[in-house]
């Protein structure tokens, strides 16, 4: 029990660094294709990766009892509500008590999918610790990947490129 509060607060610590852009983690190339999956949303249907190609995809992997992870949530929904279906968001919890996952969500009032996951995911995407944002391109590709708590605006800066430029709003209905 000790040994997992370690890991815990190791990950924490991780996640509290300043938000920097990092390069995909040492394993993933630059380019390349995201690890595909296929998870189970709140709502209960599957969302698959590979078939939300054709726009840029914010996957965000997170978790309820990480407080680095609750600060980005409210960057995540603004940002969601301001750029609409331009720019699909992910959040992948990795929590291992889904139960607590429905209300913090709805708590939050997160306006993305919300999708079940277990840290291996994580890992094999390379995610040193929580949050930890990954930027997939229209073609499915790793653009860019963050680590810790990001603004609004340097959201917007890493999305800008994948939309042509400056990153422009569409109010979401």
């Amino acid at each position: 029990m000790s040994r997992m509060i370690a890991l815990l607060w190791v990950a924490c610590l991780l996640a509290c660094d300043p938000p920097q852009p990092a390069p995909p983690p040492a394993q993933r190339e630059a380019s390349e294709l995201a690890p595909d999956f296929t998870l189970e949303a709140l709502a209960g249907e599957p969302v698959t990766l590979s078939a939300l190609r054709g726009k840029p995809v914010l996957v965000d992997f997170w978790a309820t009892w990480c407080e680095p992870c609750e600060a980005t949530i409210p960057v995540l929904v603004a940002f969601r509500k301001k750029y609409g279906d331009r720019v699909h968001v992910l959040g992948v919890s990795v929590d291992w008590e889904r139960d607590a996952v429905a209300p913090f969500a709805e708590q939050h009032g997160m306006n993305y999918p919300v999708l079940f996951a277990d840290e291996s995911l994580a890992l094999e995407y390379g995610a040193p610790g929580f949050p930890t944002l990954f930027v997939v391109d229209a073609q499915g590709r790793i653009a860019q990947a963050h680590v810790g708590v990001m603004t609004l605006p340097e959201l917007e800066a890493s999305v800008a490129p994948l939309l042509g430029g400056a990153a422009t709003p569409t109010q979401a209905q």
